[in-house]
């Protein structure tokens, strides 16, 4: 599709670095199920979000990528991912205030929290918005795909090295 022309190397590299992370992200939850058997409401509200951003940006890779004829079909599952990350953010926000296990901190909060909400509001009204303006909807999903990947990033991170320099010494 000519409206989402040149945007190719940059799903390649996104949607694969996705991939990639949501095989190593597994890795690490089965690391950490093996030393510390983490409480499940501490696993749903802070490694399960890392996994589903990550198949958001693995998802929005392959929406960009199809040959549509159009920008409506793109735009409405586009929409749809938005809509429902930012639904599923929501629920992660009350998991993380109702688990007990872990007291978040104001870091906790704004990657686990405050970024995804931005980063799937970003996807939503990118996708009303791009009938009328493409190249801004198209620069709006490819950052939202991006930040996505970056708090995932994060969040894996900051798990693991939570679990090896503190789950240790407890």
């Amino acid at each position: 599709m000519i409206t989402l022309n040149g945007w190719e190397n940059f799903y390649i590299i996104v949607g694969s670095s996705a991939g990639a992370l949501i095989g190593l992200q597994f890795v690490v939850i089965t690391l950490i199920e093996r030393e510390s058997r983490p409480a499940a409401e501490v696993g749903a509200a802070f490694a399960t979000p890392s996994v589903v951003h990550f198949g958001a940006v693995l998802l929005l890779s392959a929406i960009v990528s199809v040959p549509w004829n159009g920008i409506t079909v793109a735009a409405v599952l586009w929409g749809l991912v938005g809509l429902c990350g930012f639904v599923y953010a929501v629920v992660v926000a009350r998991r993380m205030r109702a688990q007990t296990a872990y007291r978040p901190v104001f870091e906790d909060w704004l990657f686990h929290a405050l970024l995804p909400l931005a980063a799937y509001a970003m996807l939503a009204l990118s996708a009303f918005v791009a009938g009328s303006h493409i190249a801004e909807a198209s620069l709006g999903v490819g950052a939202s795909a991006l930040l996505l990947l970056f708090i995932g990033i994060h969040n894996a991170w900051d798990a693991a090295t939570y679990h090896i320099f503190v789950g240790k010494r407890e």
